[in-house]
């Protein structure tokens, strides 16, 4: 399921979350026009859980080379030293969040961003919805941490941030309905979807994903990080709402399917 749009409306501008996707939106563009000779922005501000945990071991980062011979493509797959981190290694918890891996890794989290975001900063306000992504994607880097700890690859991505976002929507906006594109065999169609059942199915995805990966270290995608963020961002909202230091939740509004 794709989301298209949802049925709660923004009661302000979301300046925050707007300046979010300027920032991770720079931080992109920085990845795309960086020379081929210069040293990675990935390797440098993205998060190597093993600078963490054994500062003192080289950090080996694994790099795939195609080479064409007589019996067709061969890969092959070596070691090299890894470019020095550019901050501290406790800081990429953080800076790893606004590297993206490619351009639908970055269109994908970003539309995410754009669709739940707004009204979670109506309910968490402006600075405390700031602190929101940010711990959320911090705590999300840690959990990815803790379930690879000797990795020596690169994390990045806004996807754990994104997640607590997401798990934040969830109990803010239990009644809300996403419009959502999908799939069914050769066609596409569009559904109204509950947002309980739109966010439940993913996060289940992502348990199961987690629980089926065997090598976390080669399988692409940190799916303990999604969880992480998704449990911290719901687990804020319910302390807060709880506490009395959130907003009241939007009203819904008619959701129509334009056809």
């Amino acid at each position: 399921m794709f989301p298209i749009r949802d049925d709660i409306p923004a009661r302000r501008t979301p300046v925050v979350n707007y300046a979010i996707l300027l920032a991770t939106s720079l931080a992109f563009l920085a990845q795309l026009t960086t020379p081929e000779d210069a040293p990675s922005l990935v390797e440098r501000y993205g998060m190597i859980p093993l600078r963490l945990t054994d500062p003192d071991a080289p950090v080996l980062v694994p790099e795939t080379r195609l080479y064409q011979t007589a019996r067709g493509v061969v890969e092959e797959t070596t070691r090299r030293p890894a470019a020095d981190a550019a901050v501290p290694a406790n800081w990429t918890l953080l800076t790893c969040v606004f590297l993206h891996g490619g351009w639908l890794h970055f269109l994908g989290n970003m539309w995410f961003l754009w669709i739940f975001g707004d009204n979670v900063e109506d309910r968490f306000g402006r600075p405390g919805y700031a602190g929101l992504y940010l711990g959320c994607g911090a705590l999300a880097s840690l959990s990815h941490l803790l379930t690879n700890p000797a990795s020596p690859v690169p994390t990045i991505g806004a996807s754990g941030a994104i997640a607590g976002v997401m798990g934040a929507y969830l109990l803010s906006y239990p009644h809300a309905r996403v419009l959502s594109l999908i799939p069914l065999g050769f066609f596409i169609t569009t559904f109204v979807v509950p947002a309980p059942v739109f966010l439940g199915v993913w996060f289940l995805i992502q348990l199961w994903q987690g629980a089926a990966v065997t090598d976390v270290a080669t399988a692409g995608v940190a799916w303990w990080a999604h969880i992480g963020g998704f449990l911290v961002g719901a687990a804020a909202t319910y302390a807060g709402a709880k506490s009395g230091l959130l907003e009241p939740p939007t009203r819904r509004r008619v959701l129509t399917i334009r056809r």
